[in-house]
């Protein structure tokens, strides 16, 4: 897990659930990246909800569930048997419920195959999950295990809800950067073997964005990829006879 500040910049628990949370938010906006916005996430769950231990996130890609970041193996394992059996905690906040509390895991009978296993593995007695949407498309959970039956206090479903909130637009504002970062580098990769191409064959730059996406249909390779073949080896992959620019290209 990376990190560029200290935890210990949210205050403790004599603070009111807003200070804390704006503490948080305050660290959350400093992240420069999307996984490390993530762990930090995962890193100040442990540091602010009372009785958690461990933490991470679960979230829904292409139709799968991942957890992108965990605070210990013991999370990276638990998820993992969440998503093996289709049942657990984490799936019911991603997909029923805003928060699911488990204050005995292993008498909980809503996990039949899920909570005996954890239980037994990895020594977990309670849960707390949360539900955090990042977008209208992508969600996901924020999971929080403890090793002893009832670990999380009475406070701890409020703080953690909006805690959860704060971290959901902050992943959503990392993702978009990234995206936006993404597109740039894509376009900059596309016109630099457009160039390339114009000048070694003499076409048009439209033209020599045909010929690109003509050799990523041919190859099933995308796009921003046969650009960046171009620009590191100055070769068009697949293409050996030099193109020719057509009449009015």
């Amino acid at each position: 897990m990376t990190s560029t500040q200290p935890t210990t910049a949210v205050r403790d628990a004599s603070a009111t659930v807003g200070e804390r949370v704006a503490d948080a938010a305050r660290l959350l906006a400093d992240e420069p990246t999307l996984q490390q916005t993530l762990d930090r996430v995962v890193e100040l769950a442990v540091a602010m909800v009372d009785g958690c231990e461990s933490a991470g996130i679960s979230l829904v890609t292409r139709r799968r569930i991942e957890s992108p970041a965990v605070s210990d193996p013991l999370v990276a394992r638990g998820d993992e048997l969440q998503y093996e059996l289709d049942e657990g905690p984490c799936l019911d906040a991603i997909h029923d419920s805003a928060i699911v509390e488990a204050p005995d895991v292993e008498a909980d009978a809503r996990w039949p195959r899920w909570a005996p296993r954890v239980a037994s593995e990895l020594g977990v007695r309670s849960m707390l999950c949360v539900q955090l949407y990042t977008s209208e498309t992508a969600h996901g959970a924020l999971n929080m295990y403890a090793t002893r039956r009832d670990a999380f206090g009475p406070d701890a479903p409020h703080l953690a809800s909006t805690f959860a909130a704060v971290a959901a637009a902050a992943i959503s504002a990392a993702r978009t950067e990234e995206q936006l970062q993404s597109a740039v580098q894509t376009r900059t990769l596309i016109g630099q073997a457009q160039g390339i191409l114009m000048e070694r064959f003499s076409l048009s730059a439209s033209r020599a964005f045909a010929v690109l996406s003509r050799v990523s249909q041919d190859s099933n390779v995308k796009l921003v990829d046969v650009a960046r073949d171009v620009v590191q080896t100055r070769r068009v992959p697949g293409l050996d006879a030099p193109v020719v620019e057509q009449p009015g290209a």
